[in-house]
């Protein structure tokens, strides 16, 4: 429906003629098939004025290689003290004045901080607020190196192998790691910085703060949309006029780039301004509800992580770009080699490939965070400490969730529910999408649908399943709707200029937005929740934040105009990108703050922005149930898990369309090895619930579902790491290999953690697929536990009831092979141990356990296991703070064992295998031992061990 909306405009009609309008629309949508992302609802940088000046900015000292940036740093004017570097730069072409600071922080980063220093008005600078969790501190660790005159340099960190060089004139910052330069800042010299001046008439000399001698030409192309612009018939009233800013950051000697989500591209990011299959126009950034977004395209979708990393081998080297504002970027590659980089990095005679990210962002101050590694886990825990590590989730939420718009009614719900069971298709979560609801007012229930909603979600909740209803960011214009009397007396909706509440038009009709930026917003949002608030909620409902770019569907490119006004007098331009996770942070802790104790909550969001990590899950949009889609699922996830956000997913089976029988089999094969797992379709499409394709593709689907219940204990000990180290729960190659050059453009193929190697089939009729088997390494079939031979590229079967999984040697990954009605029902279950051995005979992993609901894991009342076997020996040692004495969740599976040990790859059959616990507890005893009915001759399995997952033990294969 979205899309007819785009270029509506309203008269001043009565709200019960655009209400009926509304649902005329409405149903004509319904009856249509929609092929395409309308493009033209979207802007181009051309279309938009500060990317366009930007751009051609940097094409006129590109073109001119006399022409040299002119901003240069004050003499004399640099300060050092504290872990801060001070200073005033001028800009030589209108002598304005902006300050600088380099903060040298214990992260083992660097920020660099630029504004005008005399500003007619305050420049937005609150992006922080949402993204850090806190002022990063400084280093004291740093020691001043003897340089040029011109030329401010030191090394920090505790080894001092990092340093700093500030280029007095023309401004340039050069960050170095081991003497190499990694990151440099207006290496190009496209710094520019719009300051805030007064509105003059075209003609007429801008003389704002009585240095700059540019004349206004409204008949110069450049000039305009400097005070207002208007896109597909709407107006931004511009009232600051120019403030974009633009700097230029290169990272010297890497040839590839990742990050910047959300696009539906590639993992390594394409050239935009010439080069090998490049895009014309640059990446963008900004939240949009774009109805079935198009691959491998560099539009704006529902989300926007301005974080951009670079890798080679030996390095790695990331940068966070904190604005909100609507950002585009744009990427070069070079082979110019001003930095030595041959010599420094052993190129020889060749001249190794370097990367320029150009950032242009619409407002604001510049604020860039530079990582300087060395390599990618040291960056994803840097950028964890400053952003916030990812929220373990409540147990549930990675298990396997059913959604569709929309489960008709109660007795719909019940029948789906019990169909799972009847199918033996284990399942967690059940979804309500808008027709839940009283008339598309959240918070509410339709009373003749869903009429006893307690009883409802009490009856799948004795099966230990949850249900989860959507509560958007839209409020429905209506005295009588509660909420939307509440939020209007307390005065905390988003304004129009002239003050008036602002009235757009969404899923309700006639709606308008609650601010949430505002602090009393969040406050009054976060009460909702409460039970006694939210009529019909119990503690097995959770909550799904969609349309929260924010979607407006009569707005200038399906969004909030950019000079609507919020709290504290600012425009929506500044803070778009932030709307999203203000929202869903209210919303999970709205869920926290319900329960006492406290519980985890379960939030899905569709925007998100640096620090979403922190409130819960979110999706890549509306797919469509396309092959190609499927495909650029994998990249899209990939480049998300990497920019610090790890809980993710696609929808399986795509949003729109319907889905054949093969399509459907190989998504869900995909999605069940995918962080966020969950199925989901449009209104208009057909039922699709697993069973009713019939077998043998209803097998297909419920047994790689089962699978993903069996590998729950491995899934949630990457969550626990996500939330402590800030890894990604599924990994790009380079990651797990960083010195394979082979892996760096590679995202068709993934490793979840760093033991399961992954292969989608995303082409139609495909039965087999080429493998890159990484590392000189063993690896293992997960499903037939065969030895795979041979290294690099191979090719791999793939019949349609496989997805091809690979064990890494080396690994041992944690099981539960008792497959229930959903996760909670198998958590006092035994384990089993699946051990791939590597070439040398060895292999470690571990087991992360909690009760999966509440924050007691944050007293110590948590399961911690290393498992490492070596020289014929598996050892099982916890890694728990306190003992089980004091570990109450310890205590509540003191009963748990482990069942069952498969081990891969022996070179030769054990004679007996024996079993002891290291405190002495029990007497050493031989456990029995058995060869798979296949004959391998190196797998062992072992049965009924009787090893209890709490305590510490050892088993000795003898030979």
């Amino acid at each position: 429906m979205k899309f007819l909306f785009g270029n509506l405009k309203f008269s001043k009609a009565s709200v019960q003629t655009k209400f009926y309008l509304f649902f005329l629309l409405y149903f004509i949508v319904s009856a249509l098939v929609v092929t395409a992302v309308k493009r033209q609802d979207f802007k181009t940088c051309e279309q938009s004025s500060f990317c366009k000046r930007n751009r051609a900015y940097a094409d006129r000292l590109t073109a001119n290689h006399s022409l040299i940036s002119p901003y240069s740093v004050i003499q004399d004017s640099i300060i050092i003290k504290d872990g801060i570097i001070s200073g005033d730069l001028i800009n030589s072409e209108n002598n304005l004045i902006f300050i600088f600071e380099l903060h040298l922080l214990e992260i083992g980063a660097a920020r660099v901080r630029i504004n005008e220093k005399n500003p007619l008005k305050p420049r937005y600078d609150k992006a922080k607020d949402w993204a850090l969790v806190q002022d990063p501190s400084y280093t004291l660790e740093y020691t001043l190196i003897s340089s040029k005159p011109d030329v401010t340099s030191l090394s920090f960190g505790k080894e001092r192998k990092q340093a700093v060089s500030i280029y007095h004139s023309p401004f340039r910052v050069e960050f170095l790691v081991n003497d190499v330069p990694i990151i440099t800042l207006n290496d190009r010299g496209f710094l520019n910085i719009e300051h805030l001046r007064k509105q003059v008439a075209p003609g007429l000399v801008d003389q704002s703060n009585g240095e700059n001698d540019k004349i206004i030409d409204d008949e110069n192309d450049l000039d305009k949309g400097l005070w207002k612009e208007t896109f597909n018939g709407k107006e931004d009233s511009k009232p600051n006029g120019p403030e974009s800013i633009g700097l230029d950051i290169s990272f010297p000697g890497f040839s590839h780039v990742y990050g910047i989500p959300e696009h539906a591209s590639s993992l390594s990011l394409k050239e935009t301004r010439g080069g090998d299959d490049s895009y014309s126009d640059p990446y963008r950034l900004y939240n949009l509800d774009v109805f079935e977004y198009e691959v491998d395209n560099p539009m704006a979708l529902y989300g926007s992580i301005p974080f951009m990393m670079a890798h080679r081998k030996g390095a790695s080297a990331a940068v966070l770009w904190l604005n909100a504002a609507e950002t585009w970027i744009d990427i070069t590659k070079n082979k110019e080699d001003k930095h030595r980089l041959s010599s420094l990095l052993g190129f020889g005679k060749l001249t190794p490939t370097s990367t320029s990210a150009h950032w242009i962002s619409e407002s604001g101050v510049i604020d860039v965070f530079a990582f300087l590694g060395p390599t990618t886990s040291d960056i994803f825990y840097q950028y964890g400490l400053l952003t916030g590590f990812t929220a373990l989730p409540q147990s549930f939420a990675i298990a396997y969730h059913q959604c569709r718009w929309n489960y008709l009614n109660q007795e719909d719900v019940a029948e789906v529910d019990e169909n799972f069971d009847k199918y033996d298709i284990p399942y967690d979560v059940i979804w309500l999408d808008i027709e839940h609801t009283d008339g598309k007012k959240y918070f509410t229930w339709d009373s003749v649908k869903f009429p006893t909603p307690e009883k409802m979600q009490n009856n799948i909740g004795i099966k230990g399943r949850k249900m989860v209803t959507i509560v958007d960011p839209h409020i429905k214009i209506d005295d009588n709707y509660y909420i939307y009397k509440e939020a209007k007396d307390l005065d905390i909706f988003v304004k129009e200029p002239d003050d008036r509440v602002y009235d757009g038009w969404c899923w309700p009709g006639s709606s308008s937005w609650v601010d949430f930026t505002n602090p009393s917003a969040q406050e009054w949002l976060i009460k909702k929740f409460a039970f006694d608030q939210y009529k019909g909620s119990t503690e097995y409902l959770f909550t799904w934040n969609d349309m929260n770019e924010p979607s407006v569907f009569n707005g200038p490119e399906i969004t909030m105009p950019k000079d609507l006004i919020h709290h504290g007098g600012w425009e929506h331009r500044n803070l778009h990108n932030i709307y999203g996770v203000a929202y869903h942070s209210a919303t999970s802790k709205g869920l926290i703050n319900r329960s006492n104790p406290p519980r985890r909550p379960f939030v899905l969001s569709r925007a998100f922005f640096a620090g979403s990590q922190r409130y819960g899950a979110i999706w890549t949009g509306d797919n469509f149930a396309k092959w190609d889609h499927l495909a650029i699922a994998t990249p899209m996830l990939l480049t998300i898990g990497i920019s610090g956000l790890p809980f993710s997913g696609a929808d399986v089976g795509g949003f729109f369309g319907n889905p054949d029988t093969e399509l459907l089999v190989r998504w869900y094969q995909a999605g069940a090895f995918q962080p966020f797992f969950r199925a989901h379709a449009h209104i208009d499409t057909k039922r699709r619930e697993p069973w009713l394709f019939g077998d043998p593709y209803t097998g297909y689907i419920r047994d790689i579902i089962r699978e993903r219940y069996a590998l729950l204990p491995l899934w949630y000990t990457l969550f626990h790491e996500a939330s402590t180290t800030g890894m990604p729960i599924i990994r790009p190659m380079f990651t797990v290999y960083p010195e394979d050059e082979e892996t760096y453009a590679m995202d068709d193929q993934f490793f979840v953690g760093n033991s399961l190697l992954v292969k989608p089939i995303v082409n139609e009729g495909q039965t087999s697929t080429e493998v890159y088997f990484p590392g000189n390494e063993i690896y293992y079939d997960y499903f037939t536990h065969k030895k795979v031979h041979g290294s690099g590229k191979v090719q791999i079967e793939a019949p349609i009831n496989k997805i091809p999984v690979f064990l890494r040697g080396g690994s041992i990954v944690p099981k539960r092979q008792r497959i229930r009605r959903s996760s909670a029902a198998m958590r006092t279950d035994p384990f089993t141990l699946l051990i791939a051995l590597n070439k040398y005979g060895n292999a470690t992993g571990s087991l992360y356990l909690d009760d999966g609901e509440t924050y007691d894991y944050e007293k110590g009342h948590f399961i911690h296991l290393q498992f490492k076997f070596s020289k014929r020996k598996l050892f099982s040692k916890p890694l728990s703070l306190l003992n089980n004495d004091e570990n109450l969740y310890a205590q509540s599976i003191s009963s748990v064992r482990v069942e069952r040990i498969i081990v891969l790859g022996l070179d030769l059959k054990p004679k007996h295998i024996y079993a002891d616990c290291i405190d002495g507890s029990k007497i050493k005893r031989e456990l029995q031992f058995g060869l798979p009915t296949t004959n391998s001759a190196n797998v062992v399995i072992i049965k009924g061990t009787d090893l209890l997952i709490t305590e510490e033990w050892v088993i000795d294969f003898s030979y």
